[in-house]
Parts: C-alpha cells; structure tokens; sequence
C-alpha cells in the first residue's frame, strides 16, 4: 500500500468534511434540492472514505492459519461497499429528491448564496480530483489515462478518483440548476439538476463497482509480472520452456505467481533446486510486489502450454 493512497484519502476526507458542512446550510437556507442532494452526496463520500481508510488498515494485518495470504484481498471488498454506497446513498437519493421537487416545486430562497457555496465547493472538489490525477499520471507511466483506469489494482485510489471527478461534475450541475432556476423563476430546474447528479453518481458507481468486483474475484496481475516471468525463464539456459503460468493480484501490492517450468532433464534434483532458486530470485528483483512465487518443474505434455493450471 502506498502511502500516497492513504494521503489522497486523507486528503479528500478532510475536503468532504468541510464541503459536507456548508452544503448543508446552504440547502437549508435555499431550499435547494440538488443543494440538498450535493450535501447528501457530501456525507457519504466522508463515510466512504472512512471505510477506504478501514480497508488500508484491515491490508495491513499479517498472514495467520486462516488466511495464508494475508489480508490484501480487503480493500477491495470495501472499495466495493463504497460503490454500492455511492449508488444508494448518493445517486438513489438524488434521483428520488429530484423527482420529488419536480412534482412538488417550492421557491428557492437565497440563490447566490447556494451558487458561492458551490463555488466554493467546486473549488474544494477540483482540487483534490487534480490531485487524484496528478498522482495515477505518475502511477501510470506510458499507458494511457483511459487505459489505467481499467487496468490499475489501485482500487482506492481508482474510488476516491471517482467520487472526487462525480462530486466537481455535481457541483457543477447543481449550479447550472440554481441559476436556471433562479433566472426562470421555474424551481422545478432545480429538481432537474438533482436527477442529473444522481445519473451522474450511479454512473460512477457501476463503473467502479465493475472494476472493482473484478479484483474482488480475483484478476490476474498487471502483463508487465507475466512478461518479467517469461522473459527470465527464456534467459536461464536451464529452463527450457513455461508449461503453465497463473498471477493472481492478491492485494494493492501483493501478486501470486504460479509456473510450472520444463527444465533440463538430465540435472540432478540439487541442480534443479539452484535453478529454481536462481529463477526465482530473478523474477522477485525485478518484481518486489510478487510476494508467493511457486515453481514446479515439470515435464512437457497435453494441458500444460497456456493452460491455467493450479498449482
């Protein structure tokens, strides 16, 4: 886990403390709906990135009987209860406010003081989403943006990303609602605005939810693991070929590695145990994150090659 993760929780916790703050008495004295559905949405970022906090730590707990390989899996477990949250708790609701101020519209009060608190708010928000994107553009090297966002195993960042980007778009649309509103004296634009930030925030929701189940069940690692493998096992002059290869991503940093490796067959078994040695130490200097690396030397037959074999 790196510790950048856990500043960018931090960070954006504090911000959605703040903002959750003044959304609140803003919709109290406007009576804005996407005002009220934006200091709702507020709320449950903060206890969303309370539970990303829960699961950095609950990472953190060493391997015992029952768990052999540690706890990583656990920050993708809540990473997906905040999704389900966003999508309940944030987008949910704002659907059913929206719908609600529609059918029973009732007149804004203070209008630009609703608009300087979003301002505000929006200032807030972008912040720490440019923050989120300056820190995955130095995770992500050559690979592009779009690209990262799918194939990252960041998980809590990737969700913090996420609320913090729908948390800016909200804002946004909630002050083209109470302007609209205000401008057309119609305060059924602002139920509007509420509907469109809770489409916004289930979007999000599915998206990272879908990511994020993905590692839950148990993706394989980043390519870069498997070419590390089979470029070392192609460099050692005792290993003749790969037979089967599984990576498994076990938590943000963590990565299980299983091959099974067709080696000369006349070595005596001492001398295949140094080339398994000398393999593996190969693999894990260039690939720290491969905490489990399982080697079985094995000979050459039907459902080996490119087969995902447990080992």
């Amino acid at each position: 886990m790196s510790g950048n993760s856990n500043g960018q929780i931090l960070q954006s916790l504090a911000g959605n403390v703040f903002i959750a703050g003044i959304k609140g008495v803003a919709a109290v004295y406007t009576g804005s709906g996407a005002m009220a559905a934006e200091t709702v949405h507020s709320f449950a970022d903060c206890g969303n990135q309370i539970l990303l906090l829960l699961g950095v730590k609950q990472t953190q707990r060493p391997a015992d009987d029952l768990h052999p390989m540690g706890y990583g899996r656990a920050l993708y477990f809540w990473s997906f209860m905040v999704a389900m949250l966003l999508f309940s708790g944030g987008g949910v609701f704002s659907v059913y406010e929206g719908a609600h101020k529609i059918a029973h519209p009732e007149p804004l009060e203070l209008p630009a003081v609703g608009l300087g608190i979003l301002a505000l708010s929006l200032l807030i928000e972008g912040g720490s989403c440019y923050s989120n994107v300056r820190e995955m553009n130095q995770r992500r090297g050559p690979k592009s943006f779009v690209k990262y966002l799918r194939d990252t195993k960041d998980s809590d960042l990737i969700v913090v990303f996420g609320e913090n980007a729908a948390a800016s778009l909200g804002l946004v649309l909630a002050g083209a609602a109470l302007a609209t509103a205000t401008v057309t004296g119609d305060p059924r634009w602002d139920g509007v605005g509420s509907i469109a930030i809770g489409g916004v925030l289930v979007g999000v929701a599915v998206f990272l939810a879908r990511e994020v189940q993905s590692l839950l069940v148990g993706e394989a690692a980043d390519e870069g693991i498997r070419d590390v493998v089979t470029t070392a096992a192609k460099d050692h002059p005792h290993i003749l070929e790969i037979l089967s290869l599984i990576t498994i991503q076990q938590g943000p940093n963590e990565v299980m590695v299983a091959v099974k490796v067709h080696i000369t067959p006349t070595l005596t078994v001492d001398a295949c145990c140094v080339v398994i040695n000398e393999f593996e130490a190969t693999v894990r200097a260039q690939c720290p994150e491969v905490e489990w690396l399982f080697v079985e030397p094995d000979l050459p037959g039907e459902g080996h090659r490119g087969a995902l074999k447990r080992i």
